[in-house]
């Protein structure tokens, strides 16, 4: 049986965090504006597949893992910080160059997979989540939960997570943003790319 008060009190949990910006925000609203409408959300199905896999974690205690092995948190802490600020400065160093033209709203598949694969990336890159989805689980769910109530969780917490970020890239792919993100693609790809390294080092001093 499902107790519906868990689920509801993780989704409240959830879904203040999760609309929260950091590096997943940042991704699906830069591909979102640069790209192809497909690929923004070939990268929102990669986050959403990692936090199903976040939350999996959590509920079954693996976060344990990293209270009892702090060197093994510290390491992914660290490898995840590297991969965003070496993406931010990859955007950076890409900025001054031109622009192509915008794809609409499909993509072949090609482009998809890159996008895809990009998702799962900058989610394995914060390890927070699996901090944040542990806080989440233990204080919103019960110590031991039903079958029926675990699949509950993780389905809010995937519905929740594609329509958080479904809606942002819907509509920052919209043309008339896709056309002001190319008419002022240095400074945006500048600014993400920032973003992205001051997420990364704050990870990393963390």
């Amino acid at each position: 049986m499902i107790d519906s008060s868990a689920v509801a009190a993780v989704f409240s949990v959830y879904v203040a965090g999760v609309v929260m910006p950091g590096p997943n925000f940042v991704a699906v609203a830069h591909r979102a504006a640069s790209g192809a409408r497909a690929e923004s959300l070939a990268l929102v199905a990669g986050i959403v597949m990692v936090n199903l896999f976040w939350a999996s974690c959590a509920i079954l205690g693996i976060g344990f893992v990293f209270a009892v092995f702090p060197w093994l948190a510290a390491l992914v802490r660290v490898a995840g910080a590297a991969y965003l600020v070496w993406f931010g400065l990859r955007l950076i160093a890409a900025s001054g160059a031109p622009g192509q033209p915008r794809a609409g709203a499909a993509a072949g598949s090609a482009g998809l997979r890159p996008a895809f694969l990009h998702g799962v990336a900058t989610n394995l890159a914060n390890p927070k989540s699996i901090a944040f989805y542990a806080a989440v689980f233990s204080s919103a769910a019960p110590a031991h939960v039903s079958p029926a109530t675990f699949f509950a969780m993780l389905a809010t917490v995937g519905v929740t997570a594609a329509c958080w970020y479904g809606f942002v890239a819907l509509v920052l792919s919209h043309d008339a943003i896709a056309s002001m993100y190319r008419r002022a693609k240095r400074r945006v790809d500048r600014v993400c790319g920032a973003l992205i390294v001051a997420l990364g080092i704050r990870q990393f001093m963390r």
